[in-house]
């Protein structure tokens, strides 16, 4: 039960435990690095004008896109 916890998920995306961590930290990072230019951006309009929504645009493409065309 508790080993299923941790591969469920991952296995039903097709990634072993490991893969899916490395994947879902990066997304963490390219998300937090996303929200803190939106931050910025927030205070000061002219700074990181379309880098929030570059980034989102970028993991849309690779979380959904991507992995539609792999299934």
């Amino acid at each position: 039960m508790f080993k299923r916890l941790f591969v469920a998920h991952p296995a039903s995306v097709g990634e072993s435990y490991l893969e899916h961590l490395v994947h879902a930290l990066r997304f963490a990072c390219s998300m937090l690095l996303g929200a803190i230019a939106c931050f910025v951006h927030a205070i000061f309009p002219w700074m990181f004008e379309s880098t929030g929504s570059g980034i989102i645009t970028r993991l849309h493409a690779r979380m959904v896109l991507n992995r539609s065309r792999i299934r």
